[in-house]
């Protein structure tokens, strides 16, 4: 494929482009037959301002590639059955602390703000080499081949997340649970009590607190971070007490209350 040029970028209309961001950044060119066939093997690596952009492109491209007889069977397997990993995997799960405030209080303006998280944990995962699994909602769920990989992640969300400015300078916060387990593949996604523990380390922290469990402690072996042990717990509908670590690191939030053991 022949390289494009700024000149001959510059010339075209913005139709010829898959996907046009925010700030008027012009992607995924779609033009001829061998820019859509390389709009398709990119397509997963681009960051969308939201999923709405991220659908409008999509369709966009397959009409694209219908227009050129493109039959793009391992882009459409991609995009509705994602390749997710299997065996030993680290867990991470993420959700925004008062999401149910912020909406009431942000009104209209709660979906970007939306965005803007999504935006942070999908850059973090993807840079850090993990697959995103699940997006609902305010909850955010990841899995990682290294917990290494996993904590790095969750430390980029949590510096991002400080760093970025909210409306009327609200400090924004999510809470993030890590857990190393073997989840039960299932289509499009996983099932299992790994599932299940990860979720409630995740919903018993508080709003910039990165909390990990035994099995993440364990996984990291030799690694250089620092975990201050806050107890063992039963969390709500595991199975025997579980020993909950804290992430401490340079530039996150430190000093939290109790953990919420039990709540949601």
């Amino acid at each position: 494929m022949a390289e494009l040029g700024a000149k001959e970028r510059a010339e075209l209309p913005d139709s010829a482009f898959a996907y046009v961001d925010s700030s008027g950044r012009r992607r995924l060119p779609i033009h001829d037959e061998a820019h859509v066939r390389n709009a398709l093997a990119r397509f997963n690596r681009v960051m969308f301002d939201d999923e709405t952009a991220r659908d409008r492109a999509r369709g966009r491209l397959l009409r694209a590639a219908k227009r050129y007889r493109i039959v793009p069977v391992g882009f459409i397997e991609g995009q509705l059955r994602p390749k997710l990993p299997t065996g030993q995997l680290t867990l991470m799960f993420v959700d925004m602390e008062g999401s149910s405030r912020l909406i009431a209080e942000l009104d209209d303006r709660y979906g970007p703000v939306l965005n803007a998280v999504r935006r942070i944990e999908r850059r973090a995962v993807r840079d850090a080499g993990g697959f995103e699994v699940d997006a609902r909602a305010d909850e955010f769920f990841a899995v990682f081949r290294e917990a290494s990989a996993a904590v790095a992640s969750a430390v980029a969300i949590q510096r991002a997340m400080r760093a970025h400015g909210w409306p009327d300078e609200r400090d924004v916060r999510v809470r993030i649970g890590l857990h190393t387990g073997r989840p039960t593949p299932v289509s499009g996604g996983y099932q299992g009590i790994s599932v299940n523990a990860a979720a409630r380390l995740c919903s018993c922290g508080h709003g910039g607190q990165v909390l990990l469990s035994r099995g993440v402690r364990s996984a990291l072996a030799e690694e250089a971070y620092e975990l201050r042990h806050l107890g063992s717990y039963r969390l709500r509908g595991i199975p025997d007490e579980h020993d909950i670590y804290q992430l401490v690191a340079a530039d996150l939030l430190d000093g939290f209350p109790p953990l919420r053991v039990g709540g949601d």
